[in-house]
C-alpha cells in the first residue's frame, strides 16, 4: 500500500495553542512591531498580511532589506544570541503576528520535531534568498531587480499563487528595495504596464509574463 499523504503543517494553529510565552497580536498598516535597537527577546510568526524590515545606518540612510508575507518567521536572530534588533519591523498592510518568547521558542524547537523541521526549512529558504539577493545586486540591472522584487512580493511560484494581486506599495519603498531612484522605478513600472506584465485594477496585479524580464536581456517591444 502507498503511504498516505500527511496533512500540511498548520504553524499558526500550533503556535497559538495554549502555552506560556506565546501571544497573538494585530497591527494596523504602518504600525511598528519592533524598532532597530530594541531588545531581541522573541521570535515572530506572520500569520496574515505583510511586514517590512528596514535598516537605518548611523548616517541616517535607510534601506528596506526584506518584505515578509504570510507564513514567514522574523526576529529569529535572538536565538543566535543577538542582543538587540538589527532592523525595524513595520506593517505594510493590516497584519496578525504570533509572538513567541525566546525561551518558549527554544523549548518548542527541542520538544516538537515537526515544528523544528518547519523552522529549519524557513531558515534554509531565508539563506537561499539572501544568496540570491546578493547575486541579484551584483550582476543584474535595476530593471531585472525590480521584476524579481515584484515577483517575490507576489510570492510567485508558491502553491496557489497565480496572477496574484499585491497590496499597495509605494515607489519609494520599491526604490529602497531595488537600490535605485524613484524616477527609475516609475519608468520601469510604466514600461511593465504597457507590456502587459502588470496592471492596476483595485490593486497591483503581477502576471507571470513578468518573468520575461528575468529570462531575457530585453523584454519584447510593445
Amino acid at each position: 500500500m502507498g503511504r498516505k499523504p500527511t496533512a500540511a503543517f498548520d504553524a499558526k494553529a500550533f503556535l497559538t495553542k495554549a502555552g506560556t510565552g506565546r501571544s497573538i497580536s494585530a497591527y494596523r498598516k504602518k504600525q511598528v512591531v519592533f524598532i532597530q535597537g530594541d531588545p531581541a527577546d522573541a521570535v515572530f510568526y506572520l500569520e496574515r498580511g505583510q511586514i517590512k524590515l528596514t535598516v537605518v545606518s548611523e548616517q541616517g540612510k535607510s534601506a528596506v532589506v526584506a518584505m515578509l508575507g504570510r507564513g514567514d518567521f522574523f526576529g529569529e536572530g535572538c536565538l543566535a544570541g543577538q542582543p538587540v534588533r538589527m532592523a525595524t519591523a513595520s506593517a505594510v498592510t493590516e497584519v496578525s503576528v504570533v509572538r513567541v518568547e525566546r525561551q518558549a521558542m527554544i523549548r518548542l524547537l527541542h520538544e516538537r520535531s515537526i515544528f523544528s523541521e518547519r523552522f529549519m526549512a524557513h531558515l534554509l529558504a531565508r539563506n537561499v534568498r539572501i544568496e540570491e539577493d546578493l547575486v541579484d545586486q551584483l550582476f543584474n540591472s535595476s530593471e531585472k531587480r525590480l521584476a524579481r522584487v515584484l515577483l517575490l512580493l507576489a510570492r510567485f511560484g508558491k502553491e496557489g499563487a497565480t496572477e496574484p494581486m499585491i497590496p499597495k506599495i509605494s515607489q519609494e519603498v520599491l526604490a529602497e528595495m531595488v537600490g535605485t531612484t524613484r524616477p527609475r522605478i516609475n519608468e520601469f513600472m510604466n514600461k511593465f504596464r504597457k507590456l502587459g506584465f502588470i496592471e492596476y485594477n483595485g490593486g497591483l496585479h503581477i502576471h507571470s509574463s513578468l518573468l520575461n524580464v528575468l529570462l531575457h536581456e530585453k523584454p519584447p517591444a510593445a
